[in-house]
C-alpha cells in the first residue's frame, strides 16, 4: 500500500501529535515530514502531501479539503507563542513586521488591527533575523518557540490569542489537520488514535524535554494549559468566524 505522505509542524506545540505518529502502528503506513508552519502549507497546496498540520488561513487556498482529526492546534486565552512584541503600546505603533513563517499568525493580526484595535499600520513581510530590528514605533509579530524566552525584552507583547479572545469570546484555532484529498475512514481512525496516544504520554514527553533543557519555557504549563487540543464545537465556531473576517482583508 502507498503511503500516505503528513507534513507536521515542527514546533514543541506539535510535538504530542509527533510523538503519537512516531511510537504508533500507523508509523508504518505514513511518510512523516518536519517542517515549519509555511512549508507545511504549502506541501499541501502543491499536492507534494497528503495531510497537513497546517495554518487555518490557508485552507481557502485548497482546492479540496477536509479536516479529518478531532485534535488541532488551539488555545483558550493566553497561547504564549503567538507575540506582537512592540516598545510602544498598540496605538503608537507605526509599523508591523509578519513573522514569515505563519499565514494565520500574520492574517490574526491583520483581523485584530482592523476590527478590534482599530489601528492602520504599515506591514511589512519580514525576513530571517527580523526579530532584532524592533525598535520605536516598530513592532513584529512572533511565533513558535523563538518567542520563548522573550517575555521581559519588549516592553509590550500582546497574545494574538488573548487579544482575539477579548474580542470575539470564543478561542482560536492556529492550526488544523488537513487532507487535500478524501481518505480512508480506517486510516482516518487510526490516524486520530495515534494523536491521542500522542497527547496522553505528554507527562513522559515533557520529561524528556525538559531533561533536554532545549525550550526556555514551562513546558508542562505550555502543552497543558496554553496549548488546547480538542477541535470542538466552540473551536469549530471560531474558526468559522475568523475565515469570514480573512476573507474581508
Amino acid at each position: 500500500m502507498k503511503k500516505i505522505k503528513i507534513s507536521v509542524v515542527s514546533y514543541l506545540n506539535s510535538k504530542p501529535f509527533i510523538y503519537g505518529l512516531e511510537n504508533s502502528e500507523i508509523l508504518n503506513s505514513i511518510d512523516l515530514q518536519l517542517d515549519i508552519p509555511f512549508v507545511c502549507a504549502q506541501k499541501l497546496i502543491d499536492g507534494t502531501v497528503d495531510v497537513g498540520l497546517i495554518p487555518v488561513a490557508v485552507i481557502p487556498r485548497l482546492k479540496e479539503y477536509h479536516i479529518i482529526s478531532d485534535y488541532c492546534i488551539g488555545a483558550e486565552g493566553k497561547v504564549a507563542s503567538v507575540i506582537l512584541y512592540s516598545n510602544v503600546p498598540l496605538n503608537e505603533i507605526d509599523t508591523i513586521l509578519l513573522d514569515y513563517q505563519s499565514r494565520t499568525s500574520v492574517t490574526l493580526v491583520k483581523v485584530l488591527a482592523n476590527n478590534y484595535w482599530k489601528i492602520n499600520p504599515e506591514w511589512v513581510n519580514a525576513e530571517s533575523d527580523f526579530e532584532n530590528t524592533i525598535s520605536g514605533t516598530t513592532a513584529a509579530v512572533i511565533i513558535g518557540d523563538r518567542t520563548f524566552g522573550l517575555e521581559n525584552k519588549y516592553t509590550f507583547a500582546y497574545d494574538l490569542a488573548e487579544e482575539w479572545q477579548k474580542f470575539t469570546q470564543l478561542p482560536f484555532v492556529f492550526a488544523c489537520w488537513v487532507a487535500n484529498k478524501k481518505l480512508p475512514d480506517e486510516f482516518i481512525n487510526e490516524f486520530n488514535k495515534s494523536l491521542k496516544y500522542g497527547l496522553d504520554q505528554r507527562p513522559l514527553l515533557i520529561e524528556e524535554l525538559t531533561a533536554n533543557k532545549k525550550y526556555l519555557t514551562d513546558i508542562n504549563k505550555y502543552l497543558y494549559q496554553n496549548i488546547k487540543y480538542d477541535y470542538d464545537e466552540n473551536k469549530k465556531k471560531a474558526l468559522k468566524l475568523f475565515l469570514e473576517y480573512s476573507s474581508k482583508l
